[in-house]
């Protein structure tokens, strides 16, 4: 059963829509600032923030601002949001076509609201902000965004780090080509917190300066927050509503490689099974990917581990490479809709994006990544890279539709 994708929404530190991000990509703008929301003491470190509070965005919405929603909850409510918006309302609650699941990534869940009000949880005199306590969790957080539109049948959270969103895309595609679902909508959604900042810190893997993914002079990941999804749909359920397919999800692969609780395998084992995967999975050959969007972190171990393992896999015919984190920030569990939200835009308007800041080749890669936009290609295939913490691997393959 084919599979189709006919929405998306993305909400990220370029800009809160897909017609925004189109925008910063063609001028290769970073978002990368120092923060201005969340409060932190490491200033000094860029960061791809979203630029509106949390009140901004239930104003945004329509949301009560007395509303227990946690900061993860709005920008996955803000991205699903566009995501649906050319769908009309019966298309959505039809009995002809009723089953339509929700499936969320994230890790982090309510924990930066937790972080701001943990001193009033421990303090019984203190109770303003203690039904936060019941928002901390990954699953609330999706809860909060199913609540606000009332029309899924199916709700439920990936949590493995950040292949999550990646894994969401992979489980929404199982369940309509096992026929339990017509439509559903995956993704991820991200806040940024002083958990993610003092533990990727502790790694000693987050950079002060903006990430430079393949360099040979890399230092490390720049943090992002962000919340990106994809509307998936049967052939079927398309053709019930009379939609329009955008793109179509041909291949998806996870593999788990387990080589160490954070750190990728020196061969990038996990990563090389999980491109395989998708590309077995799509029936198409390596040489007819027109674009690979890497994983990229700009870490030492990460990007020698996933450059082996595309060698490994591609060979001679490589096609080219880039990664968007220098766009964005590394959006942690949203990673993976947010980059594949740019692969369909890079599909739709013809162009590649660039790998900002690179400069020198890494000697231990035998490629480089493309450093300015290409604009006029003809984009067939396309493969988008996450990997996560203990060696949770995924990737996906788009096409272009073909009758």
């Amino acid at each position: 059963m084919r599979v189709f994708v006919s929405g998306l929404g993305i909400v990220s530190g370029l800009g809160t829509s897909a017609e925004e991000t189109l925008d910063a990509l063609l001028r290769e703008r970073s978002a990368l600032t120092p923060p201005q929301h969340i409060s932190t003491i490491h200033r000094n470190y860029p960061m791809g923030e979203v630029s509106l509070s949390d009140e901004e965005m239930m104003k945004h919405l329509h949301i009560p601002l007395n509303e227990v929603i946690t900061r993860t909850s709005l920008l996955g409510v803000m991205a699903v949001k566009e995501c649906l918006k050319g769908i009309g309302k019966h298309d959505l609650l039809h009995r002809g076509v009723r089953r339509l699941g929700l499936i969320s990534g994230n890790t982090v869940g309510g924990m930066e609201k937790s972080e701001r009000f943990y001193k009033e949880f421990l303090d019984p005199s203190q109770n303003a902000h203690t039904p936060y306590i019941d928002a901390h969790d990954c699953g609330a957080c999706t809860e909060k965004i199913a609540d606000y539109f009332h029309c899924f049948d199916f709700v439920t959270s990936i949590s493995t780090a950040c292949s999550s969103a990646a894994n969401a895309v992979a489980m929404g595609a199982r369940l309509i080509r096992a026929d339990i679902l017509d439509r559903v909508v995956v993704g991820g959604t991200e806040c940024l917190s002083m958990f993610h900042i003092n533990g990727f810190l502790s790694l000693m893997i987050l950079s002060d300066a903006p990430c430079a993914p393949f360099d040979a002079g890399r230092k490390g990941i720049n943090l992002g927050e962000g919340a990106a999804y994809l509307l998936l749909e049967s052939e079927e359920a398309l053709a019930y509503r009379g939609g329009k397919a955008l793109v179509e999800l041909t291949g998806y692969g996870n593999a788990c490689d387990a080589y160490h609780q954070t750190a990728s395998s020196p061969e990038g084992e996990g990563a090389f099974l999980a491109m395989k995967e998708a590309l077995e999975m799509s029936g198409i050959n390596s040489n007819e990917i027109n674009y690979i969007n890497a994983h990229g972190t700009g870490t030492i171990n990460n990007d020698i581990s996933e450059g082996k393992a595309i060698e490994r896999l591609f060979g001679a015919t490589l096609p080219p490479v880039s990664s968007t984190k220098p766009f964005t920030g590394h959006t942690t569990s949203a990673a993976g809709t947010v980059e594949s939200v740019i692969c369909i835009l890079a599909m739709l308007h013809g162009f590649i994006p660039a790998n900002l800041n690179f400069a020198t080749q890494d000697g231990a890669i035998c490629f480089s990544p493309v450093q300015k936009t290409l604009v006029g290609q003809k984009l067939n295939h396309v493969m988008t890279n996450s990997f996560g913490f203990g060696g949770n691997n995924t990737s996906l393959i788009f096409s272009k539709v073909s009758v």
